[in-house]
Protein backbone atom coordinates (compact mmCIF):
# COMPACT_ATOMS: atom_id res chain seq x y z
CA UNK A 1 0.00 0.00 0.00
CA UNK A 2 3.11 2.47 0.96
CA UNK A 3 5.01 1.27 -2.17
CA UNK A 4 1.52 2.21 -4.31
CA UNK A 5 1.26 5.64 -2.59
CA UNK A 6 5.07 6.20 -3.15
CA UNK A 7 4.62 5.54 -6.66
CA UNK A 8 1.45 7.44 -7.02
CA UNK A 9 3.45 10.22 -5.88
CA UNK A 10 6.58 10.27 -7.74
CA UNK A 11 4.38 10.10 -11.06
CA UNK A 12 2.48 13.05 -10.00
CA UNK A 13 5.88 15.06 -9.14
CA UNK A 14 7.17 13.76 -12.46
CA UNK A 15 4.05 14.76 -14.28
CA UNK A 16 3.90 17.94 -13.20
CA UNK A 17 7.63 18.71 -13.94
CA UNK A 18 6.85 17.63 -17.39
CA UNK A 19 4.17 19.87 -17.83
CA UNK A 20 5.49 22.73 -16.21
CA UNK A 21 8.65 21.93 -18.43
CA UNK A 22 6.53 21.64 -21.72
CA UNK A 23 4.65 24.45 -20.54
CA UNK A 24 7.71 27.12 -20.26
CA UNK A 25 8.76 25.72 -23.83
CA UNK A 26 5.34 26.98 -25.72
CA UNK A 27 5.25 29.92 -23.68
CA UNK A 28 8.91 31.13 -24.47
CA UNK A 29 8.26 29.74 -28.17
CA UNK A 30 4.93 31.66 -28.84
CA UNK A 31 6.32 34.63 -27.29
CA UNK A 32 10.06 34.26 -28.88
CA UNK A 33 11.13 37.21 -30.86
CA UNK A 34 11.76 36.58 -34.30
CA UNK A 35 13.45 39.93 -35.75
CA UNK A 36 12.92 39.92 -39.79
CA UNK A 37 16.90 40.45 -41.68
CA UNK A 38 16.68 44.48 -42.05
CA UNK A 39 13.97 46.80 -40.14
CA UNK A 40 13.31 50.44 -40.52
CA UNK A 41 14.36 52.46 -37.05
CA UNK A 42 11.98 55.33 -35.65
CA UNK A 43 14.55 58.39 -35.16
CA UNK A 44 13.35 60.47 -31.87
CA UNK A 45 14.07 64.14 -31.54
CA UNK A 46 15.04 66.85 -33.29
CA UNK A 47 19.02 67.63 -34.65
CA UNK A 48 19.72 70.95 -35.98
CA UNK A 49 23.74 70.70 -36.67
CA UNK A 50 24.78 69.32 -40.17
CA UNK A 51 28.17 67.88 -41.23
CA UNK A 52 30.78 69.02 -43.89
CA UNK A 53 33.45 67.91 -44.95
CA UNK A 54 36.49 68.84 -42.64
CA UNK A 55 34.76 69.06 -39.57
CA UNK A 56 36.53 67.86 -36.99
CA UNK A 57 33.68 65.27 -35.11
CA UNK A 58 34.10 63.53 -32.33
CA UNK A 59 31.99 60.23 -31.72
CA UNK A 60 32.29 58.57 -28.13
CA UNK A 61 31.27 54.53 -27.94
CA UNK A 62 30.15 53.11 -24.09
CA UNK A 63 28.81 50.03 -23.26
CA UNK A 64 27.05 51.32 -20.26
CA UNK A 65 26.13 47.73 -18.66
CA UNK A 66 22.44 48.64 -18.46
CA UNK A 67 23.41 50.76 -15.31
CA UNK A 68 23.88 47.70 -13.91
CA UNK A 69 27.35 46.75 -13.79
CA UNK A 70 29.08 48.90 -11.74
CA UNK A 71 32.03 48.57 -9.18
CA UNK A 72 30.20 46.58 -6.70
CA UNK A 73 29.33 43.87 -8.90
CA UNK A 74 30.22 40.62 -10.61
CA UNK A 75 28.51 38.52 -12.82
CA UNK A 76 27.88 34.61 -12.80
CA UNK A 77 27.77 34.34 -16.17
CA UNK A 78 31.92 35.11 -15.94
CA UNK A 79 32.43 33.48 -13.02
CA UNK A 80 30.94 35.73 -10.33
CA UNK A 81 28.01 34.88 -8.31
CA UNK A 82 25.41 37.70 -8.89
CA UNK A 83 22.26 37.92 -11.36
CA UNK A 84 20.97 40.68 -10.00
CA UNK A 85 23.25 42.89 -9.82
CA UNK A 86 22.31 46.41 -8.36
CA UNK A 87 19.46 47.51 -6.59
CA UNK A 88 17.22 50.20 -7.98
CA UNK A 89 19.27 53.11 -6.22
CA UNK A 90 22.68 52.28 -7.83
CA UNK A 91 21.31 51.52 -11.00
CA UNK A 92 20.06 55.54 -10.78
CA UNK A 93 23.48 56.52 -9.49
CA UNK A 94 24.80 54.62 -12.12
CA UNK A 95 22.67 56.09 -14.85
CA UNK A 96 22.98 59.68 -13.84
CA UNK A 97 27.03 59.79 -13.79
CA UNK A 98 26.77 57.96 -16.84
CA UNK A 99 24.85 60.73 -18.22
CA UNK A 100 27.02 63.33 -16.23
CA UNK A 101 30.41 61.78 -18.17
CA UNK A 102 28.23 62.09 -21.45
CA UNK A 103 27.38 65.83 -20.87
CA UNK A 104 30.93 66.50 -20.09
CA UNK A 105 32.57 64.88 -23.07
CA UNK A 106 30.02 66.80 -25.43
CA UNK A 107 30.34 63.68 -28.38
CA UNK A 108 28.35 64.84 -31.64
CA UNK A 109 28.09 60.94 -32.52
CA UNK A 110 27.02 58.64 -29.91
CA UNK A 111 27.52 54.91 -29.65
CA UNK A 112 26.14 52.96 -26.68
CA UNK A 113 25.28 49.46 -26.02
CA UNK A 114 23.42 47.33 -23.41
CA UNK A 115 21.16 49.85 -22.66
CA UNK A 116 17.70 48.73 -20.98
CA UNK A 117 14.45 49.47 -22.05
CA UNK A 118 12.18 47.02 -19.69
CA UNK A 119 14.08 45.03 -17.91
CA UNK A 120 14.13 43.23 -14.37
CA UNK A 121 17.39 43.45 -14.25
CA UNK A 122 17.28 47.34 -14.59
CA UNK A 123 13.41 47.42 -12.43
CA UNK A 124 11.96 48.14 -15.62
CA UNK A 125 13.36 51.82 -16.00
CA UNK A 126 13.13 53.13 -19.02
CA UNK A 127 17.08 54.45 -19.70
CA UNK A 128 16.30 55.05 -23.37
CA UNK A 129 14.11 57.65 -22.69
CA UNK A 130 16.60 58.94 -19.84
CA UNK A 131 19.21 59.29 -21.86
CA UNK A 132 17.40 61.02 -24.98
CA UNK A 133 15.70 63.33 -21.66
CA UNK A 134 18.84 64.29 -21.38
CA UNK A 135 20.61 65.11 -25.09
CA UNK A 136 18.19 67.54 -26.30
CA UNK A 137 19.14 68.04 -29.25
CA UNK A 138 20.26 64.89 -31.10
CA UNK A 139 18.16 62.63 -32.54
CA UNK A 140 18.97 58.95 -31.54
CA UNK A 141 17.57 55.11 -32.89
CA UNK A 142 17.23 51.76 -31.10
CA UNK A 143 17.51 48.58 -32.15
CA UNK A 144 16.79 45.44 -29.45
CA UNK A 145 20.23 43.40 -29.61
CA UNK A 146 18.02 41.14 -26.65
CA UNK A 147 14.30 41.11 -26.18
CA UNK A 148 12.67 38.57 -24.26
CA UNK A 149 9.60 37.92 -21.69
CA UNK A 150 11.77 35.50 -19.64
CA UNK A 151 15.45 34.00 -19.20
CA UNK A 152 14.46 31.24 -17.18
CA UNK A 153 17.93 30.63 -15.78
CA UNK A 154 19.50 30.65 -13.18
CA UNK A 155 17.99 30.61 -10.17
CA UNK A 156 16.89 32.97 -8.97
CA UNK A 157 15.76 33.58 -13.05
CA UNK A 158 17.38 36.85 -15.15
CA UNK A 159 13.85 37.70 -16.01
CA UNK A 160 12.49 40.02 -18.70
CA UNK A 161 14.77 41.19 -20.80
CA UNK A 162 14.43 44.05 -23.61
CA UNK A 163 17.78 46.19 -24.26
CA UNK A 164 20.25 46.96 -27.16
CA UNK A 165 22.20 49.68 -28.92
CA UNK A 166 21.16 53.68 -29.59
CA UNK A 167 22.75 55.55 -31.58
CA UNK A 168 22.70 59.26 -31.02
CA UNK A 169 23.93 62.53 -33.54
CA UNK A 170 23.59 66.17 -33.50
CA UNK A 171 22.92 66.03 -37.09
CA UNK A 172 20.12 65.33 -39.14
CA UNK A 173 19.41 61.45 -40.21
CA UNK A 174 18.12 60.73 -43.14
CA UNK A 175 17.46 57.00 -41.87
CA UNK A 176 18.21 54.05 -39.32
CA UNK A 177 18.21 50.38 -39.97
CA UNK A 178 18.02 47.13 -37.61
CA UNK A 179 20.34 45.24 -39.59
CA UNK A 180 19.70 41.39 -38.07
CA UNK A 181 23.70 39.34 -37.35
CA UNK A 182 23.58 35.39 -37.64
CA UNK A 183 22.57 33.90 -34.51
CA UNK A 184 24.96 31.34 -33.38
CA UNK A 185 22.71 29.50 -31.00
CA UNK A 186 20.35 26.67 -31.48
CA UNK A 187 16.85 25.91 -30.08
CA UNK A 188 15.59 26.10 -27.39
CA UNK A 189 18.82 28.66 -26.38
CA UNK A 190 18.04 30.71 -29.27
CA UNK A 191 14.40 31.64 -28.10
CA UNK A 192 15.49 33.57 -24.75
CA UNK A 193 18.99 34.28 -25.80
CA UNK A 194 20.55 37.69 -27.56
CA UNK A 195 19.57 38.43 -31.19
CA UNK A 196 22.60 40.74 -31.75
CA UNK A 197 22.22 42.98 -34.92
CA UNK A 198 24.02 46.33 -35.77
CA UNK A 199 21.97 49.66 -36.27
CA UNK A 200 22.59 51.64 -39.56
CA UNK A 201 22.54 55.13 -39.26
CA UNK A 202 22.62 57.24 -42.12
CA UNK A 203 23.89 60.89 -42.20
CA UNK A 204 24.15 63.77 -44.92
CA UNK A 205 27.79 65.00 -45.64
CA UNK A 206 27.91 68.78 -47.53
CA UNK A 207 30.53 70.49 -48.89
CA UNK A 208 32.57 73.00 -46.61
CA UNK A 209 31.08 75.53 -47.38
CA UNK A 210 27.62 74.18 -48.18
CA UNK A 211 25.03 75.28 -45.21
CA UNK A 212 22.17 73.13 -45.19
CA UNK A 213 18.95 74.70 -46.03
CA UNK A 214 15.08 73.94 -46.95
CA UNK A 215 15.48 75.18 -50.27
CA UNK A 216 14.48 73.19 -53.55
CA UNK A 217 18.10 73.00 -54.58
CA UNK A 218 19.20 71.38 -50.89
CA UNK A 219 19.92 68.03 -52.01
CA UNK A 220 22.73 69.35 -54.73
CA UNK A 221 24.70 70.06 -52.04
CA UNK A 222 24.66 67.23 -50.56
CA UNK A 223 28.20 65.19 -52.37
CA UNK A 224 28.10 61.85 -49.78
CA UNK A 225 27.00 60.13 -46.73
CA UNK A 226 28.33 59.11 -43.27
CA UNK A 227 27.10 55.61 -42.71
CA UNK A 228 27.51 54.44 -38.79
CA UNK A 229 27.87 50.91 -37.64
CA UNK A 230 26.58 51.03 -34.22
CA UNK A 231 27.05 47.54 -32.68
CA UNK A 232 27.81 45.08 -29.84
CA UNK A 233 29.50 41.73 -30.95
CA UNK A 234 29.00 38.06 -29.99
CA UNK A 235 30.40 37.25 -26.50
CA UNK A 236 29.56 33.78 -25.42
CA UNK A 237 29.39 31.57 -28.66
CA UNK A 238 32.05 28.80 -29.47
CA UNK A 239 33.70 31.77 -31.74
CA UNK A 240 31.71 30.57 -35.15
CA UNK A 241 29.34 33.15 -34.24
CA UNK A 242 31.94 36.09 -33.57
CA UNK A 243 33.21 34.69 -37.16
CA UNK A 244 29.85 34.54 -38.88
CA UNK A 245 29.43 38.24 -37.56
CA UNK A 246 32.16 39.70 -38.18
CA UNK A 247 32.08 38.71 -42.15
CA UNK A 248 29.05 40.06 -42.31
CA UNK A 249 29.92 43.56 -40.93
CA UNK A 250 32.84 43.17 -43.47
CA UNK A 251 30.05 42.98 -46.08
CA UNK A 252 28.21 45.90 -44.78
CA UNK A 253 31.17 48.33 -44.73
CA UNK A 254 33.13 47.26 -47.64
CA UNK A 255 29.17 47.88 -49.95
CA UNK A 256 29.01 51.41 -48.50
CA UNK A 257 32.83 52.57 -49.13
CA UNK A 258 32.30 51.01 -52.81
CA UNK A 259 29.51 53.33 -52.75
CA UNK A 260 32.20 56.39 -52.12
CA UNK A 261 30.66 56.77 -48.41
CA UNK A 262 32.38 57.52 -45.04
CA UNK A 263 31.71 54.83 -43.24
CA UNK A 264 32.65 53.56 -39.33
CA UNK A 265 31.85 51.13 -37.23
CA UNK A 266 31.96 50.74 -33.32
CA UNK A 267 30.62 49.66 -30.40
CA UNK A 268 31.44 46.22 -28.04
CA UNK A 269 33.22 44.20 -30.44
CA UNK A 270 33.74 41.48 -27.79
CA UNK A 271 37.21 40.68 -29.81
CA UNK A 272 40.46 42.42 -29.78
CA UNK A 273 41.73 43.46 -32.70
CA UNK A 274 44.66 41.30 -34.85
CA UNK A 275 46.19 44.33 -35.34
CA UNK A 276 46.42 45.23 -31.55
CA UNK A 277 48.76 43.77 -29.29
CA UNK A 278 47.95 41.56 -26.17
CA UNK A 279 50.79 41.59 -24.49
CA UNK A 280 49.29 44.81 -22.05
CA UNK A 281 46.92 42.69 -20.72
CA UNK A 282 48.13 38.66 -20.39
CA UNK A 283 45.83 36.44 -20.46
CA UNK A 284 44.74 34.81 -16.99
CA UNK A 285 43.47 31.09 -16.70
CA UNK A 286 39.91 30.55 -15.47
CA UNK A 287 38.63 34.01 -16.75
CA UNK A 288 36.35 34.49 -19.45
CA UNK A 289 38.71 35.32 -22.70
CA UNK A 290 37.55 37.10 -26.09
CA UNK A 291 38.49 35.99 -29.37
CA UNK A 292 40.28 38.10 -32.05
CA UNK A 293 38.65 39.97 -34.80
CA UNK A 294 40.70 39.02 -38.09
CA UNK A 295 40.95 42.31 -39.62
CA UNK A 296 42.00 40.62 -42.85
CA UNK A 297 38.75 39.65 -43.69
CA UNK A 298 37.59 43.40 -44.35
CA UNK A 299 40.20 43.60 -46.77
CA UNK A 300 42.33 47.04 -47.70
CA UNK A 301 41.17 50.51 -47.03
CA UNK A 302 40.48 50.17 -43.38
CA UNK A 303 41.88 51.10 -39.88
CA UNK A 304 41.54 49.40 -36.60
CA UNK A 305 41.13 51.61 -33.52
CA UNK A 306 41.58 50.61 -30.21
CA UNK A 307 43.25 52.48 -27.22
CA UNK A 308 45.75 49.61 -25.31
CA UNK A 309 46.74 52.37 -22.94
CA UNK A 310 43.77 51.91 -20.89
CA UNK A 311 41.61 48.95 -20.54
CA UNK A 312 37.90 49.12 -22.14
CA UNK A 313 36.99 46.40 -20.00
CA UNK A 314 37.11 44.25 -16.89
CA UNK A 315 36.67 40.91 -15.55
CA UNK A 316 33.53 40.39 -13.95
CA UNK A 317 34.53 37.26 -11.84
CA UNK A 318 34.31 39.16 -8.51
CA UNK A 319 32.98 42.88 -7.41
CA UNK A 320 36.11 45.82 -8.75
CA UNK A 321 35.15 48.01 -5.35
CA UNK A 322 37.77 47.34 -2.52
CA UNK A 323 39.44 44.51 -4.46
CA UNK A 324 43.19 43.80 -5.47
CA UNK A 325 42.78 45.75 -9.00
CA UNK A 326 45.88 43.40 -10.49
CA UNK A 327 43.91 40.48 -10.25
CA UNK A 328 41.65 41.36 -12.60
CA UNK A 329 41.76 40.48 -16.17
CA UNK A 330 41.72 43.52 -18.22
CA UNK A 331 40.46 43.28 -22.18
CA UNK A 332 41.09 45.88 -25.20
CA UNK A 333 37.35 45.12 -27.04
CA UNK A 334 35.80 48.29 -28.03
CA UNK A 335 36.95 50.35 -30.24
CA UNK A 336 36.35 51.72 -34.10
CA UNK A 337 36.55 50.35 -37.62
CA UNK A 338 36.99 53.17 -39.96
CA UNK A 339 37.45 53.70 -43.79
CA UNK A 340 40.44 55.30 -45.70
CA UNK A 341 38.45 58.75 -46.38
CA UNK A 342 38.20 59.28 -42.58
CA UNK A 343 41.47 61.39 -41.10
CA UNK A 344 41.64 60.35 -37.08
CA UNK A 345 42.77 63.24 -34.95
CA UNK A 346 42.52 61.58 -31.43
CA UNK A 347 41.77 58.25 -29.83
CA UNK A 348 41.68 57.63 -26.15
CA UNK A 349 39.39 55.15 -23.72
CA UNK A 350 38.82 57.53 -20.75
CA UNK A 351 39.64 56.02 -17.41
CA UNK A 352 36.69 56.14 -15.09
CA UNK A 353 38.33 53.03 -13.07
CA UNK A 354 34.51 50.96 -14.06
CA UNK A 355 32.92 53.12 -11.40
CA UNK A 356 29.66 52.27 -12.83
CA UNK A 357 29.92 50.14 -15.88
CA UNK A 358 32.35 47.25 -16.46
CA UNK A 359 33.39 49.56 -19.78
CA UNK A 360 35.55 52.19 -19.78
CA UNK A 361 34.27 54.83 -22.88
CA UNK A 362 36.37 55.08 -25.69
CA UNK A 363 36.53 58.63 -27.41
CA UNK A 364 37.99 59.50 -30.91
CA UNK A 365 38.03 62.77 -32.89
CA UNK A 366 38.06 62.35 -36.90
CA UNK A 367 37.41 64.53 -39.91
CA UNK A 368 36.05 63.18 -43.46
CA UNK A 369 38.46 63.91 -46.23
Amino acid sequence: MVIKILRKIIIGILLSVIIIIAGLLIFMMVTEYRPSPTAELAIEGKAEASYHIGDRIKIMSWNIGYGALGDNADFFMDGGEMVMTADKGRVLENMESILSTIESVKPRILFLQETDYNSTRSYGLDECQMIRDKLPGYESSFGFNHKTLLVPYPIPPIGRVEAGVMTFTDSHVTSANRIQLPIPFKWPVRMVNLKRCVVETRIPIYKKDGKKSKSSDSKKQIISELVLFNTHLEAYDDGEGKIAQTRMLAGLLNREREKGNYVIAGGDINQFFSTEAREAYPEQTDKWQPGTLDTEQFGEGWTFLSDSKIPSCRSLDQPYQGADHDKFQYYVIDGFIVSDNIKVQKLETLNLDFKNSDHNPVVMTFSMK
